[in-house]
């Protein structure tokens, strides 16, 4: 039985009660909402810088790149220009399909027994559904917060805003970008759990930042809909941090206290994580390469000059011994004059 979830869960909810509980003895609020939230944001540039600079060093003598479609080869075979590219713009393109439509996870197929030993192949299209609805709800809800961080609000942030509430069925507004991220990280952790093979490979650092991720949105459709906040008192402490002028305003609760530690949590912890991937996928080899491996010679750039002997050295200096053993040889010796045989 797989119980990593559960040290996982249980880790998210300390990390909640440290925060709503800790807020309420002296120091506590300046603790979590200004010392933590500083530490973490150093901890994600520097990890992030660390993580990508330790990539972009990491010598690629050689194309690698993952395929899925025929190379350029004779005239007559027709190419896959993005999948299998040979050209800059056809890496661009790729590049492109993969970050914004991940469209290699669309291709993505699950192996299983059906009739017996029949084994049959299905496209894991929801995984796919499920990543863009987790992804992008992320980023939406990541560009609407811009509006406490910032004075005045950007214009595309507002306009993000009414597209996210299209859909007004109350108030205060209902955002679906929060609902479907919820619904979204539900989704990747019962897949999880549903999933035997996958069950079998899923580690607690799997289950963490879902629960994280997780309790960010929980706590903020709590704030939201529930139990309510002070926003102009939010804004003044975020505000704050960003100006480095931080300020702990009154008014607000722990549950926004619980919030912002959930975020900079995830925010400390991502460098360090398999989220890196977010900057990974620009430096990846096996997809920011192209293909020309049967157009051009790439030689290793570590090969060091070595002195060597050939086959065709070895011969001149051992023919005679291995005519006389029987062995074949490539050249016969020339035949020597009477003369010299005398």
């Amino acid at each position: 039985m797989n119980v990593n979830y559960l040290f996982s869960l249980v880790a998210v909810l300390l990390l909640f009660a440290l925060a709503y509980l800790g807020v309420k003895v002296p120091g506590g609020q300046t603790l979590f909402g200004i010392i933590i939230p500083y530490v973490a944001f150093v901890a994600f540039v520097a990890g992030f810088f660390n993580r990508v600079m330790g990539w972009s060093r990491s010598a690629v003598p050689f194309r690698i790149p993952t395929t899925c479609g025929q190379q350029m080869s004779l005239p007559w075979i027709k190419q896959n220009k993005i999948d299998n590219p040979t050209t800059t713009w056809g890496v661009i393109a790729r590049m492109f399909f993969e970050i914004v439509l991940f469209r290699s996870l669309f291709r993505n197929t699950r192996a299983a027994k059906k009739d017996g030993d029949r084994l049959q192949y299905k496209l894991e299209i929801f995984l796919w559904i499920g990543a863009l609805a987790f992804h992008y709800t992320f980023l939406t809800v990541l560009i609407r917060h811009l509006r406490l961080f910032t004075e005045p609000v950007p214009a595309f942030v507002g306009l993000l805003e009414r597209v996210d509430a299209f859909f007004q069925f109350g108030l205060p507004v209902v955002y679906l970008s929060g609902i479907v991220l919820l619904a979204a990280v539900l989704y990747l952790f019962l897949r999880r759990i549903f999933i035997p093979n996958v069950k079998y490979i899923s580690l607690a650092s799997d289950y963490f930042p879902l629960f994280l991720i997780g309790g960010i949105a929980l706590t903020g459709i709590l704030m939201r809909y529930f139990t309510k906040v002070d926003v102009v008192a939010a804004k003044e402490l975020t505000m704050g941090l960003v100006t480095f002028h931080p300020t702990i305003p009154e008014g607000i609760g722990g549950i926004f206290y619980a919030h912002l530690f959930f975020v900079s949590v995830l925010l400390a912890y991502f460098p360090f994580s398999k989220l890196m991937h977010l900057g990974g996928v620009f430096l990846s080899p096996t997809r920011n390469l192209p293909t020309d491996t049967r157009a051009r010679r790439h030689v290793n750039p570590w090969n060091y000059p070595v002195k060597v002997h050939t086959y065709e050295a070895y011969e001149d200096e051992f023919r005679e011994k291995m005519i006389e053993a029987g062995l074949p040889v490539d050249k016969q010796p020339e035949p020597q004059a009477p003369e010299e045989k005398e």
